[in-house]
């Protein structure tokens, strides 16, 4: 299955060295997308929109269908191409800004695994290369809520599980946010202020 046709996609990461960013990973319905939308408001700065939930709602309401192979490298450059936009945007705001962003490729590399037990060549080396400057991974901790896309209000455990693993296995350092939307943001604060910058 490895090889979905990446000879027209560009995954390179594009962040002005002035802009810290922020990965949110996480199973679904773990409150990725309102941390980072919290965040944003907190600090005053942009957060990226997960490009997938946007792609994958226009494929069910006009088709009814829902994710296969195919969709993953489309999503991956949507997604990266948001990321860049918005980081340009974040590096115009002020000499130093932040910059949110619910998922990253990472995320995507892991559910297809976790789904296909396999991913496009160039999804990984992308996910992999890509570098963010603090890595959240939400707990879960929070009621799970259905939607047109969700569809595993039951495994959101051993997904988060899979998250750890993976993330230890390829050696990126993560946090893990729990709590509710208040602590959480205030964790990510703390985190951020604790950090020294170089």
């Amino acid at each position: 299955m490895n090889g979905n046709d990446a000879t027209a996609c560009n995954l390179t990461q594009h962040t002005p060295k002035s802009v810290i960013n922020v990965a949110i990973l996480g199973a679904e319905s773990t409150g990725k997308t309102t941390l980072c939308r919290d965040l944003a408001a907190h600090f005053g700065c942009p957060w990226v929109p997960e490009y997938m939930r946007t792609y994958l709602q226009a494929k069910w309401d006009n088709e009814q269908l829902t994710c296969t192979w195919d969709d993953l490298l489309p999503i991956a450059q949507g997604q990266i191409e948001l990321e860049n936009k918005l980081a340009q945007q974040a590096a115009q705001t002020s000499d130093s800004s932040y910059l949110f962003c619910d998922t990253s490729l990472f995320e995507l590399m892991v559910y297809s695994n976790w789904y296909y037990d396999d991913c496009p060549e160039a999804l990984t080396q992308a996910a992999l290369a890509h570098h963010y400057d603090l890595i959240l991974l939400t707990d879960v901790d929070i009621p799970w809520v259905a939607d047109d896309l969700r569809d595993s209000p039951h495994q959101r455990e051993d997904i988060s599980a899979y998250f750890t693993s993976q993330l230890t296995l390829h050696n990126k350092a993560f946090q893990r946010i729990g709590g509710d939307r208040e602590e959480r943001v205030q964790q990510v604060v703390k985190l951020l202020t604790s950090l020294v910058w170089f």
